[in-house]
């Protein structure tokens, strides 16, 4: 029997928006009943070395929500950024991700204790598979040992990253847990509807990685008038695009304040023509690889 469900994020989402002062960050509401800040802070491509300072300038402006990567390399700073910040580690969301290189059971399992190590956690709060990996890897099987993991308790919630539907009905066909996140790329570039849509439809919050197309949207004149109009940066005017159609979101940055332009997205909303007019954008553009043909296994 699938777990009990609640109200998610997307379409029909649970967003916790009134009242909310500026700096507020709204959350959603996972399938099993956890909640997520809408906004987090990124860690790909940080180098281990800027990391610690990276996330502890994100943690002083505001942000609660980490998203890292055991292929990232950079667990260990992150832990040390949050308990160094001060700030207590219930109050933190912190998501990380299994590597591509750990496919068998015993292997998941310790890389999860590992990870838990590296970071001086006992337990996080989301942990996704990273990648389907359909030509090379079981991903079904490697979802049973997620459903493992969360069963401990040291995963408040587990979840997929790039899994396309044909990947997400293998696994509702061969498991007890609906994912509780899927996080996919997707841009004014890459607008994903049916993806997200199915999400939706499944009690999946859809969380978007490289959500401005690596700084692509700048140049883009239809973003650009917007924001102009605005007085905000095409970055800010994006991010909230997301935050209004229901995804969740992590910019990274290593510089103070682009990290605070950032989080400067809740004294503003965009109306629905410039709501209509960024989805108008579409082009089917990724910035990263197709899910279907990725088979990358570190060495």
């Amino acid at each position: 029997m699938r777990q009990a469900v609640h109200l998610f994020a997307s379409r029909g989402a649970t967003i916790d928006r009134e009242d909310l002062p500026v700096a507020s960050v709204p959350t959603l509401r996972l399938n099993n009943g956890v909640e997520i800040p809408q906004l987090g802070f990124g860690v790909f491509q940080i180098k281990p070395a800027d990391t610690v300072e990276a996330t502890r300038t994100a943690l002083e402006i505001g942000y609660r929500h980490i998203d890292t990567a055991q292929m990232y390399g950079n667990e260990k700073e992150v832990g040390q950024a949050v308990r160094e910040s001060g700030i207590d580690r219930g109050d933190v969301f912190v998501t990380s991700k299994l590597n591509n290189n750990r496919q068998e059971r015993d292997d998941i399992l310790r890389s999860f204790d590992q990870s838990l190590a590296d970071m001086g956690f006992d337990h996080l709060d989301l942990f996704l598979i990273h990648w389907p990996l359909p030509g090379v890897s079981d991903y079904v099987k490697r979802w049973t040992v997620m459903e493992e993991i969360y069963a401990s308790g040291r995963a408040r919630a587990i979840g997929v990253s790039n899994f396309q539907p044909h990947h997400l009905r293998n696994l509702f066909g061969a498991s007890e847990i609906t994912p509780a996140v899927n996080q996919i790329e997707v841009s004014p570039f890459l607008i994903q509807e049916e993806l997200r849509a199915f999400d939706a439809d499944h009690e999946i919050v859809t969380e978007a990685w490289s959500p401005i197309a690596r700084g692509k949207v700048a140049d883009d004149p239809v973003i650009g008038r917007i924001a102009e109009k605005l007085g905000k940066s095409p970055a800010q005017v994006t991010l909230r695009w997301h935050i209004q159609r229901g995804d969740v979101v992590f910019p990274k940055s290593v510089n103070r304040s682009r990290i605070e332009e950032n989080f400067a997205l809740f004294d503003f909303e965009l109306d629905a023509s410039d709501m209509v007019a960024i989805t108008a954008l579409d082009r089917g553009e990724r910035t990263g690889p197709n899910p279907d043909d990725f088979n990358y296994i570190p060495g």
